[in-house]
């Protein structure tokens, strides 16, 4: 999806693209989260990726991006197979998950996707800089959608959506290619605000798909 983010100030607004389960109730849902956290005019608007795996997400991670957002459209695309599920910016990837025997994975419901762009109180400054509404009406502009994937109706055996005859599937998307995991270890690197995995006061203990990413 192509997506120019609402200018000016922001605070409190929450731009969204993502994907998630069509029918499965909330507290078994999967769902891959592509968030743009407003901000105040001048300050740097945040992406926030989420992954909820069987009802549970808590798995954010931050990054504050090297461009304006709000200045032109940019590139923003999930990919999910069987092997890993990635996100990534303008091609860049900035974050991925892999499918490991034994840690959960989002393979369990056929998803669909949704744009939103909603007022979320929470979103800027831990919540202390709620909306301006005098900046209103607050407008996001998406084009360019495009989405490849196996029909929800041939989910109910899993086996067909894991075909080779669906591009995605093909071996080169298994993982990150040299070039890849290079521009995604120095985009973490450079713009990561903020990673679950080492927020050590919430958990102790890694979660274990941590070790993974």
């Amino acid at each position: 999806m192509k997506i120019k983010l609402p200018g000016r100030n922001s605070a409190g607004v929450v731009t969204a693209f993502y994907v998630r389960s069509t029918s499965s109730p909330v507290s078994g849902h999967d769902e891959l989260d592509i968030e743009f956290l407003g901000n105040q005019e001048g300050k740097p608007i945040t992406l926030q990726t989420n992954i909820f795996i069987n009802g549970k997400g808590d798995r954010e991670q931050r990054f504050h991006l090297w461009f304006d957002p709000t200045a032109d459209f940019h590139d923003y695309t999930i990919l999910w197979n069987h092997h890993q599920v990635a996100f990534l910016v303008d091609n860049i990837p900035i974050r991925m998950l892999k499918n490991v025997k034994g840690i959960g994975y989002p393979a369990g419901h056929p998803l669909k996707v949704v744009g939103s762009l909603w007022n979320a109180s929470w979103a800027t400054d831990g919540g202390a800089t709620p909306i301006d509404w005098s900046y209103a009406p607050f407008q996001a502009q998406f084009r360019d959608f495009g989405v490849s994937g196996c029909p929800a109706a041939a989910y109910a055996d899993l086996r067909g959506c894991f075909s080779p005859s669906y591009w995605w599937n093909d071996k080169q998307y298994w993982r990150l290619s040299k070039a890849q995991l290079k521009a995604y270890l120095d985009t973490r690197k450079r713009y990561m605000s903020y990673d679950y995995c080492s927020d050590s006061a919430r958990y102790p203990t890694p979660p274990p798909e941590c070790g993974f990413q």
